[in-house]
């Protein structure tokens, strides 16, 4: 299959390795740019540290941010930022909910709120309120904003010839794709191509005509199980 990825290009240039090594050829097409933010993590006792993207500890990293926090437990929301967090250097990384709901879930489950306070390291968009839903159930969070993902002014170029799928990972690129889809006059491919979704609330983001499939838990991994079963399956 002809296939679009839509993450930043630091996330996608392994995807898009193993989606070559299946056969598929790859449009990168990033609709987000990462572009770090000068933060500084405050001097406290953290229980635990959470990430809910790979792009946190891979930009506080190249800035020198992590020193004085490695050493503490690390919970992330899946494969892919648990190992940004061991390239980081930390080295007790567990992957934990699915995604930043599933993660807030398993900290109130698993930890406790008297047992100080939870280090967020994260984006300056978020999907959902992480923070929010630790704090409602009494738990301390300090976050640490790292990076601001902005949006693409424009698709890649490649884009303008026929693709089978793209890939969206967040309702934020889902929104952002269906805006310059409409502005470069691309809807009716887009009427064409299926829309793998990492997430129903992502695929709730796209234009209603747009077609989907919704990947059965919110990984990378489930993503590529709707690749297969579309070709496997064709619509």
């Amino acid at each position: 299959m002809r296939l679009i990825i839509t993450r930043p290009r630091e996330d996608a240039d392994a995807l898009k390795v193993t989606l070559e090594r299946l056969g598929h050829s790859v449009i990168l097409s990033p609709l987000l740019e990462i572009v770090p933010i000068d933060s500084v993590v405050p001097d406290e006792q953290y229980q635990v540290i959470a990430l809910t993207s790979a792009n946190a500890p891979r930009v506080m990293s190249r800035r020198g941010g992590l020193a004085k926090i490695r050493g503490l437990p690390v919970l992330a929301v899946g494969l892919q930022s648990a190992e940004a967090a061991r390239a980081a250097g930390f080295t007790n990384v567990q992957v934990a909910g699915g995604d930043a709901a599933g993660l807030a879930k398993h900290i109130r489950e698993t930890h406790d709120s008297g047992a100080g306070p939870v280090l967020y390291l994260s984006g300056r968009d978020s999907a959902a309120d992480f923070t929010g839903k630790l704090e409602s159930a009494g738990f301390a969070v300090r976050r640490v904003i790292a990076y601001e993902a902005k949006p693409a002014a424009k698709l890649a170029p490649d884009v303008h010839s026929n693709a089978d799928a793209v890939l969206l990972f967040s309702p934020r690129t889902a929104r952002i794709w269906g805006g310059l889809v409409a502005r470069e006059g691309l809807d009716a491919a887009a009427r064409t191509q299926m829309h793998v979704c990492i997430s129903s609330n992502t695929a709730a983001a796209l234009p209603e005509h747009y077609p989907r499939r919704i990947a059965t838990r919110p990984t990378e991994a489930a993503m590529l199980d709707v690749i297969a079963g579309l070709i496997s399956r064709p619509r």
